[in-house]
């Protein structure tokens, strides 16, 4: 379960299966999704699948975030989505109720995104094989022409930007199984980010570095990746980064780490520091992007490393997820 987690178990099993006999250069930063020309303009195309348990939780479902995880993967790449395709694997047994409401709930999504589904595939498995159901999707997109979107081109004395609350999606999916005897009014944040890069970019796009929506394994797992592929520190500073009371309290008392839970809403960026108010001030006139903020800079030190200095103004190296503390969270 830990190669799934997204984590330091799943970076070993791309790097050192996956990319060396499949991939053309192996050492190239692996991102959310690939750019690729064929006998023209380059596009953007990303794949995913979700395995979300339970199907539908406060604040979503799994029809939905199928289309909100692929559209964020193709906008934190520099990318406008423009079409999908889609695979359900549908355990046998599985109610057509729920089937349904799950296609009326992609398709709303659909339309908020504004892409078009333009083929797809069905399969059904035994009972017991598939959690009721999972969805595969693959998005391609357009690239914003006035962004450039490169690890390598990150900087000592950048920002980090974070879009908003972090942890809200693991701990909603976290409760909502009923396993623990914990209550909290609280919402997955799932949706589609796209608005508020448009609306970043048009105001920073040239100081706009680097993004991210940091799903599996958290805020800390997607910056130790930043700073391992551009060979730089990331300095946070733990009072800047905004976390509800909900999620705050739930993983006091479960032993986690609000930056390892998963979020599929909120993104980060890396931008120059002569364009980072100007990001910031665009995600803030939005619409979900008034909580938005700087939370640390890219520095020399720690090398390779995430470093968070708290609020007693002491400090501690974050690394990336190790285990598998949340399953089938998207």
């Amino acid at each position: 379960m830990a190669h799934g987690a997204g984590g330091k178990a799943s970076r070993r099993l791309v790097e050192g299966l996956f990319a060396p006999l499949l991939f053309e250069d192996a050492r190239a930063p692996l991102g959310d999704a690939a750019h690729v020309a064929i006998d023209g303009p380059s596009i953007a195309i990303t794949t995913d699948s979700f395995v979300v348990r339970p199907l539908k939780f406060p604040g979503g479902s799994i029809g939905e975030l199928a289309v909100n995880g692929t559209m964020n993967d193709l906008a934190v790449s520099g990318a406008q989505g423009q079409v999908m395709v889609v695979t359900f694997v549908l355990e046998e047994g599985l109610a057509t109720s729920v089937l349904e409401g799950e296609v009326r709930a992609m398709a709303a999504a659909l339309r908020r995104a504004g892409v078009a589904m333009v083929g797809g595939d069905t399969k059904v498995v035994e009972r017991g094989k598939a959690d009721g159901m999972y969805i595969t999707t693959t998005g391609i997109g357009r690239r914003m022409p006035q962004l450039a979107v490169d690890v390598q081109s990150v900087r000592p004395g950048d920002k980090v930007l974070l879009s908003g609350p972090i942890g809200d999606h693991g701990i909603t999916i976290l409760l909502a199984r009923g396993e623990l005897d914990l209550t909290a009014d609280l919402f997955s944040d799932t949706r589609c980010v796209l608005p508020l890069v448009e609306a970043m970019v048009a105001e920073a796009g040239p100081g706009v570095r680097w993004m991210r929506d940091p799903t599996r394994g958290g805020v800390a797992t997607s910056l130790n990746e930043l700073a391992r592929d551009c060979g730089l520190g990331v300095v946070l500073s733990e009072e800047e980064i905004p976390i509800r009371d909900e999620v705050r309290g739930a993983c006091e008392l479960l032993g986690l780490d609000p930056l390892h839970i998963a979020n599929e809403g909120q993104f980060l960026a890396v931008v120059a520091a002569e364009y980072a108010d100007a990001a910031l001030n665009a995600l803030n006139r939005m619409d979900g992007g008034e909580d938005a903020c700087i939370i640390g800079e890219v520095r020399t030190e720690p090398a390779c490393g995430v470093l968070v200095t708290t609020r007693y103004g002491g400090s501690r190296i974050v690394d990336m997820l190790v285990g598998d503390p949340l399953p089938r969270i998207c």
